[in-house]
């Protein structure tokens, strides 16, 4: 018994690296900001630091669970549907 063709098999190390890429992006994109506004109040270069970070954090889990949800969708037969009252 074969199952159905349901695309590329997943991959961890895929799933790492466009994780972490996405991660990097956003902090690259902090440190040239922090970079641009270094003669600004400390506590404003604090703020885009910290925004870079939880950013960068978001970013990771928004690829994550996109890769994730794509390589194993939600079907029926694996009794994924919600609850019926």
């Amino acid at each position: 018994m074969t199952q159905p063709d349901s695309g590329p098999p997943f991959s961890y190390a895929k799933l790492a690296f466009f994780s972490i890429g996405a991660a990097s992006l956003v902090l690259l994109v902090t440190t040239f900001l922090v970079g641009l506004l270094q003669d600004a109040n400390t506590w404003v270069l604090l703020a885009v630091a910290l925004a870079g970070v939880f950013g960068a954090i978001a970013a990771m889990g928004t690829v994550a669970t996109r890769m994730t949800n794509k390589a194993f969708p939600k079907t029926p037969e694996r009794g994924d549907q919600p609850p019926t009252q």
